[in-house]
């Protein structure tokens, strides 16, 4: 593990900052226990021990009724779910999702799939890259693991557009093995929960990392039910500005309620991003044009012109379209789809 670790992460830096929960020793960083203390640790282990019965119940009970929470989807589909969902509401995944695996049910499928469809199927979700990095994802493992995706972390983190985040949830969903799943919403419920202070987002601290660890149940099958309800109540009930404590299980424990919420829904201090007039909306635009047209069809630049009034912005998003391999230029300015 450690050298498959090692060559991970010389590929891709940002594995670096969980390597150390599969490999502790071998950067010498400070454990999980380490970080949070010995004492405050089993303290931890406890607090978590006893919200564990009460969490499962809420979940059975509560859980929403999500396709790829059904016992018959694919590691695959719960792949394809997992990248779909990133930074997209999960009711807007829903009918892409059921399309998509409907079209493409494994990865050979999606491998073998035209460009212009892929794209097309993504629709709206936003981020149209990553419909092509996963259908790249998926002609790796239809040709190095045939048609299987793997279950070995490093192996995940290897293929096209996985990250930490991703691979672990596949791992601990698809899989059920025990690793710490860390997203916004487990983030906020645990700090909450077990610290009594609020998340403020941005990149996970090591004291969420560690935290996320410490308080993981040992059992691989359990691990997996906690991940999955944590970041359950963290999207519906323990939401970042108006948290439904009354309808959380973890109430009677909640050190942040016992705290009086302080800093409820405090973000890190960052310029507002606007959306209007930026390069991501004038890609939009092209994007939605060019899904729009029949199959085969191309976007003459004179319609182009039509979605944005700054030439030069114009030309720079077809450029980065172009780039990103979204679409394809033709006849000199016009452009379509990739075959």
């Amino acid at each position: 593990m450690v050298d498959g670790v090692k060559e991970v992460c010389k590929k891709k830096w940002r594995a670096v900052r969980c390597c150390y929960d599969f490999s502790a020793n071998f950067f010498q960083k400070p454990t999980p226990v380490q970080i949070v203390g010995e004492s405050r640790a089993r303290e931890l282990e406890q607090s978590a021990q006893s919200a564990r019965l009460a969490l499962q119940a809420w979940w059975a009970n509560n859980a929403r009724d999500l396709p790829w929470r059904n016992e018959s989807t694919t590691p695959w589909g719960v792949l394809v779910c997992e990248v779909m969902s990133q930074q997209t509401q999960m009711s807007r995944v829903v009918p892409y999702w059921n399309a998509w695996m409907a079209q493409w049910p494994d990865a050979a499928a999606l491998a073998q799939a035209d460009k212009a469809d892929v794209i097309r199927a993504w629709g709206r979700l936003g981020y149209p890259r990553r419909a092509l990095r996963l259908q790249e994802c998926a002609q790796q493992v239809a040709a190095q693991y045939d048609d299987r995706l793997p279950s070995d972390y490093d192996e995940l983190l290897a293929l096209p557009g996985i990250g930490d985040y991703t691979a672990s949830a596949v791992l601990s969903f698809a899989f059920g093995k025990r690793v710490a799943v860390i997203d916004t919403n487990i983030r906020r419920v645990l700090s909450r929960a077990f610290l009594g202070i609020e998340s403020l987002g941005g990149s996970c601290t090591p004291l969420e990392r560690a935290l996320a660890w410490v308080v993981l149940p040992k059992a691989a099958g359990e691990s997996a039910v906690w991940n999955q309800a944590v970041m359950e109540l963290g999207a519906i009930v323990c939401t970042a500005k108006q948290p439904l404590c009354e309808q959380c299980p973890l109430r009677a424990q909640c050190a942040f309620v016992k705290a009086g919420m302080p800093g409820l829904g405090e973000r890190r201090t960052r310029p507002r991003q606007k959306f209007a007039g930026t390069d991501r909306q004038v890609r939009g635009k092209i994007m939605q044009a060019l899904r729009a047209l029949p199959t085969g069809q191309t976007l003459q630049y004179k319609d182009a012109q039509k979605l944005c009034d700054d030439a030069a912005q114009l030309d720079r998003c077809i450029a980065s379209l172009d780039e990103d391999g979204l679409i394809e230029i033709v006849n000199g300015h016009d452009m379509r789809l990739p075959a």
